[in-house]
C-alpha cells in the first residue's frame, strides 16, 4: 500500500489558499437549502423550538462528521477526497462504488438541485416557458418498483438550469484559480445577503418573540420521531457539501493543515448562519406562515418596514447569487473525484487528463456536465435532494467507520489532527447515520404506498448507484488484462 506522500503527483496546481478553503466549504453548503427548506420543515414539525432544534441537531452531527472526516483529510492530502480515503480504507470495490455514486447520484444531483433553485426563483425577475400541464404529463418514463419520472414538466426551468451548469463548468474548465476567485465573489455575497436579512428582521421588522414559542393550530397527527428524521432530511440537504473541500485537495496550498482547519471553522460559520436566519424567519412569521410560504425569505423580507417590493426582489437576488455560487464550487470540486478514480485506473482514461493548458480536469468536468443535464431532465427538486441525502449518508457513515479502520491499518502514519473525542464522537456519528438511513428508506416506501410520492427517491438512488457495478467488472478486467 502506497503511503500518502508517495501516491504521484496529480498534475493539478496548490494555488488555493486558507481563506478559500474555507470559502469553499461555506460556500458549498449555503446554497438554496436554508431558502427552500425551512417551510417545508415548519410544515412538518409545527414546534418553532422543534424546528429550531432540528436545525441544531443537524449542525451538530454534521461538525461530528466535519471533525471525524477532517482526521482522514488531515492525513492523506490527495486530489479526489473520499474516494482516495474510501481506497485505503476498504480496497479498491468500496471506493469506486463511491466515486460512482458521486458521480451517477451525489454530486451530480447536488449540482442539478442547487441550479435548479437558481432558475425557478429567476421566474420573478423573467418568465420561463413551461408546457401545458396535461403536455407535461404526456411522456412519462416509468421505473418499475421505483415510480415515475416526467422530463416534460416545469420545461423552462430545465433548460435554463442546464445552461447555467454549462456556462460554470466552461469556467472551472479555464482555471481553478478563476474558479476559486469566483468561489471566494459569491462566498462573501451570499453570507453577506443572508446578515443583512437578520439585521433588517430584527430592527426593522415587527415581529414577536412570542412566535418562538407559538405552535401550529394544525399539528400533524404523525409520531414525533417520524417528523423529526422527515424534517432532518431536508436540514441535511442544507448542511450537505462540507466534505467537498476534500476532493481538491491536492490543489490547496498546504493541506494537512488548511483542510482540517477549513472544515472545522466552515462548518461551525454554516451553524451560526443557519441559526440566525432561522431565528430571523420565526421573529417575523409564526409557524404556520412559515409552512403556509413559496419562499420564506421573501415573505419576511415584505414584512419589513419601508422595504416592500424591493425587499422581495433583493431576497430573490440573494438566492440567485447563493446557488449561483453553491452551484460553481461544487462543479468545481466533484469533478476531482471521477479524474482521481481515472488516474486509479477505475474509470475511463481520458477523465484522468489534466488539459493541457488551463491544468484542469478538463474532461471530468465536461463529462459532469453531460450526465448532470440527464439528472435535470429526470427530477424535480425534491427528488433529486431526497436521493441524494439517502445515499450521501450510507457512504458518511462509511466514512465515519473508515476512521476506526485506519487506525488499525495505518497506526503509524503521521495524523496532524486527531478527531476530538474519539472514540464517541464518531461512535455517535455513525449510530446516527445508520438509524437515519433505515428511517428515510422505511419512510419513502410507505410515502409511496400512500400514493403521498410520485417515486421512491431512495430506491431511485441506489438503482443509479448499482449501475455502476458492471463498469467496476468491466474496468477491474480491463486493468487484469493489461498487468498479464
Amino acid at each position: 500500500m502506497q503511503s500518502p506522500e508517495s501516491r504521484p503527483s496529480s498534475g493539478l496546481l496548490p494555488t488555493l489558499g486558507f481563506l478559500t478553503t474555507i470559502s469553499i466549504v461555506v460556500g458549498a453548503v449555503i446554497g438554496s437549502g436554508i431558502f427552500k427548506k425551512p417551510s417545508i420543515m415548519a410544515e412538518q414539525l409545527g414546534s418553532p423550538e422543534l424546528m429550531l432544534g432540528v436545525w441544531v441537531l443537524a449542525g451538530v452531527l454534521t461538525l461530528f462528521g466535519a471533525l471525524t472526516n477532517a482526521e482522514v483529510a488531515g492525513m492523506i492530502s490527495t486530489t479526489g477526497g473520499q474516494y482516495i480515503y474510501f481506497q485505503k480504507m476498504y480496497g479498491n470495490f468500496i471506493a469506486y462504488l463511491y466515486g460512482w455514486a458521486v458521480f451517477a447520484v451525489i454530486q451530480t444531483g447536488s449540482i442539478a438541485s442547487i441550479t435548479y433553485i437558481f432558475s425557478d426563483y429567476s421566474q420573478h425577475f423573467w418568465h420561463l416557458f413551461r408546457f401545458a400541464p396535461e403536455v407535461e404529463k404526456s411522456f412519462i418514463l416509468y421505473i418499475p418498483y421505483i415510480g415515475n419520472i416526467l422530463p416534460l414538466e416545469n420545461f423552462g426551468v430545465k433548460l435554463l438550469t442546464i445552461g447555467v451548469i454549462w456556462g460554470l463548468t466552461i469556467i472551472n474548465y479555464l482555471g481553478v484559480r478563476f474558479g476559486g476567485l469566483l468561489q471566494n465573489i459569491f462566498t462573501i455575497l451570499k453570507v453577506a445577503v443572508i446578515l443583512t436579512l437578520v439585521f433588517l428582521s430584527f430592527t426593522l421588522g415587527s415581529g414577536s418573540a412570542s412566535h418562538f414559542f407559538m405552535d401550529s393550530a394544525s399539528p400533524s397527527d404523525k409520531g414525533t420521531l417520524a417528523l423529526i428524521v422527515a424534517a432532518l432530511s431536508g436540514a441535511f440537504w442544507a448542511y450537505d457539501g462540507w466534505n467537498n473541500i476534500t476532493y481538491i485537495a491536492g490543489e490547496v496550498r498546504n493541506p494537512q493543515r488548511n483542510i482540517p482547519r477549513a472544515l472545522l471553522v466552515g462548518t461551525l460559520i454554516i451553524i451560526g448562519i443557519y441559526l440566525l436566519i432561522n431565528l430571523a424567519y420565526l421573529y417575523i412569521l409564526p409557524i404556520d406562515a412559515i409552512a403556509a410560504s413559496e419562499l420564506v425569505a421573501r415573505d419576511t423580507a415584505l414584512k419589513l418596514d419601508g422595504i416592500g417590493a424591493f425587499g422581495a426582489a433583493f431576497i430573490t437576488a440573494a438566492v440567485m447569487i447563493s446557488t449561483f455560487g453553491t452551484s460553481n464550487g461544487t462543479i468545481m470540486a466533484s469533478a476531482r473525484v471521477y479524474f482521481a478514480m481515472a488516474r486509479e485506473k477505475m474509470f475511463f482514461k481520458s477523465i484522468g487528463t489534466v488539459q493541457h493548458q488551463f491544468k484542469t480536469p478538463g474532461n471530468a468536468l465536461l463529462l459532469q456536465a453531460i450526465w448532470t443535464t440527464v439528472l435535470v431532465m429526470s427530477g424535480t427538486f425534491d427528488t433529486l435532494t431526497d436521493m441524494l441525502i439517502f445515499v450521501s449518508w450510507i457512504f458518511y457513515a462509511l466514512g465515519a467507520i473508515g476512521v476506526f479502520v485506519l487506525r488499525k491499518k495505518m497506526p503509524d502514519v503521521e495524523r496532524p489532527y486527531k478527531v476530538w473525542g474519539y472514540p464517541f464522537i464518531p461512535a455517535i456519528f455513525i449510530a446516527f447515520a445508520i438509524m437515519f438511513v433505515i428511517l428515510t428508506l422505511y419512510g419513502d416506501i410507505t410515502a409511496y404506498r400512500n400514493g403521498e410520492t410520485e417515486i421512491i427517491n431512495s430506491l431511485f438512488g441506489l438503482l443509479l448507484v448499482g449501475i455502476g457495478i458492471p463498469l467496476y467488472l468491466y474496468f477491474t478486467y480491463k486493468e487484469q488484462k493489461r498487468k498479464g
